[in-house]
C-alpha cells in the first residue's frame, strides 16, 4: 500500500515539474516577445521653422479724451424759456441750444437806447456850443460822459442778454439733456454735454526707459473690444516734458480719426507704438511649444535610421527652446530650433522624446500673424 502511494505522490511531483517547466518556457518566449514589440508610431502634424520680419513696437494701455469737450452751462440765472437742441445730436458752433427769458432785459434796453439817444443829443449840441464858446470845457466833458455811460450801459445789458441765449461755443455731438422747460436755472448749473469726437485723442504712458524710442508723427494702432477685430491707425501728436515722479512713465497723447464716432471719450483701448525698425526673428506656432516652468520646449522632428530591428522612419527630438514675443498665432524663437527644422505643430503634450511618428498634415490648422475671431 505504502509503495503505490509513493509511486502516485512522485507521478505528481513530475507532472507538476512538467507544467512548471512549460509555463516557464512559454512566459520566457512572452518576455522576449515583449522586448522585440515597437509599438505604432504616432500621428503627429507638422510646421516649419520660418524666417521672418517683425515690426517693431511698444505696447501700453490707453483711454480715449475728446479734442474739446465740456459740459455747457448757464452763465447767469434765469427761467428756461426754450429748449432748441435735441439730445444725442450733432450741432455747429453757434447753435442755439437754450433761451432764457430775457423780458425784463429786453425792457431794460429800451430804456437804456432812448437814454442813449438823449445823451447822444445833449452831447452833439454841447460840442456845436463848445465851438461857439457858448458852453464852458467841464459842460462839454459832463455831456460826453454821460454819453459814455450810456454807451456802457447798452453794450453791459446787451451782454446780459447774450448769455441768456446759450449757443454751441464749438461743433460737436451733445449727450442727454440734464434740464427742463420752465426750469429755474442757476448760474454754473449744467445743461448738457457737449463733445468734439472727430478727430478723437488717445493718452497712454510709457515707461522711461523708452523715451529714446518715443518722437512726433510716430503711428499708433489701437484696439478696443468695443469694436473687436478693428484696428484703427493714428500718429502720435504730443509729448509730455515732464517724467510723472510717482511712477516714470512719460504721458503720450496721440490723435486718431473718429469719422464714424465709433470711438467714444472714456473707452479703454489698447496702443502699439509701430517703431521705424523692423526685427528678423524665427518664428513657430504657439501650439508647438511644451510650456514647462524649468524650460519651455518643442519638438522636432527627424529622421531615424535603421537599427534595432527597426525600419527606417521619423522619430521625435525633444528641444529645449528661448522663446520671444509673441504675434498672433505665432512666438519668436530666440534659440534652440533652425529655420528650415519641422517640428510637431499640435498636442505636443502626448509626445515623448525618441517617440517614432509618422506626418499627416491633412488636419493641421491654420496659422496666421493676424487671426481673426471667426477663424477660431
Amino acid at each position: 500500500m505504502k509503495k503505490k502511494v509513493f509511486i502516485a505522490f512522485c507521478a505528481l511531483l513530475m507532472l507538476a515539474g512538467g507544467l512548471g517547466g512549460i509555463k516557464f518556457l512559454q512566459i520566457n518566449r512572452m518576455i522576449a516577445q515583449g522586448k522585440q514589440f515597437v509599438p505604432p508610431p504616432a500621428t503627429v502634424t507638422t510646421s516649419t521653422v520660418e524666417s521672418a520680419s517683425w515690426e517693431t513696437r511698444l505696447t501700453s494701455v490707453g483711454s480715449l479724451e475728446a479734442v474739446q469737450g465740456v459740459t455747457v452751462t448757464a452763465e447767469l440765472s434765469g427761467k428756461i424759456q426754450q429748449i432748441v437742441f435735441e439730445p444725442g445730436t450733432h450741432v455747429e458752433a453757434g447753435d442755439l441750444l437754450v433761451q432764457q427769458d430775457i423780458s425784463s432785459e429786453k425792457a431794460q434796453l429800451r430804456a437804456d437806447e432812448a437814454t442813449l439817444a438823449l445823451k447822444k443829443a445833449n452831447h452833439d449840441r454841447a460840442k456845436e456850443l463848445l465851438a461857439d464858446n457858448v458852453v464852458t470845457q467841464a459842460a462839454y466833458d459832463q455831456a460826453l460822459a454821460e454819453y459814455k455811460q450810456a454807451l456802457a450801459a447798452i453794450e453791459n445789458i446787451r451782454s446780459v442778454i447774450d448769455k441768456k441765449i446759450i449757443r454751441a461755443p464749438f461743433a460737436g455731438r451733445l449727450g442727454i439733456r440734464l434740464v427742463n422747460l420752465g426750469q429755474n436755472l442757476e448760474g454754473g448749473e449744467p445743461i448738457v454735454s457737449l463733445q468734439a469726437m472727430d478727430p478723437i485723442f488717445v493718452n497712454f504712458l510709457l515707461p522711461q526707459n523708452q523715451i529714446a524710442q518715443i518722437q512726433p508723427d510716430l503711428t499708433v494702432r489701437i484696439t478696443t473690444d468695443a469694436l473687436p477685430g478693428q484696428e484703427i491707425l493714428g500718429r502720435i501728436t504730443a509729448i509730455n516734458p515732464l517724467v510723472e515722479e510717482a511712477t516714470r512713465n512719460i504721458r503720450i497723447q496721440a490723435t486718431v480719426d473718429n469719422h464714424q464716432e465709433q470711438l467714444r471719450p472714456g473707452m479703454f483701448v489698447d496702443v502699439d507704438v509701430i517703431l521705424p525698425e523692423r526685427e528678423n526673428v524665427r518664428m513657430i506656432p504657439t501650439t508647438a511649444v511644451l510650456y514647462a516652468p524649468y524650460s519651455d520646449s518643442v519638438f522636432i522632428v527627424e529622421k531615424q535610421a535603421a537599427g534595432d530591428g527597426q525600419p527606417d522612419g521619423l522619430a521625435l527630438r525633444q528641444q529645449f527652446a528661448r522663446l520671444g514675443a509673441q504675434r498672433g498665432d505665432y512666438v519668436a524663437v530666440l534659440s534652440g530650433v533652425e529655420v528650415g527644422e519641422q517640428i510637431v505643430s499640435t498636442g505636443v503634450f502626448k509626445y515623448r522624446n525618441g517617440q517614432r511618428v509618422v506626418i499627416d498634415n491633412t488636419l493641421a490648422p491654420e496659422f496666421s500673424l493676424t487671426p481673426k475671431p471667426e477663424d477660431r
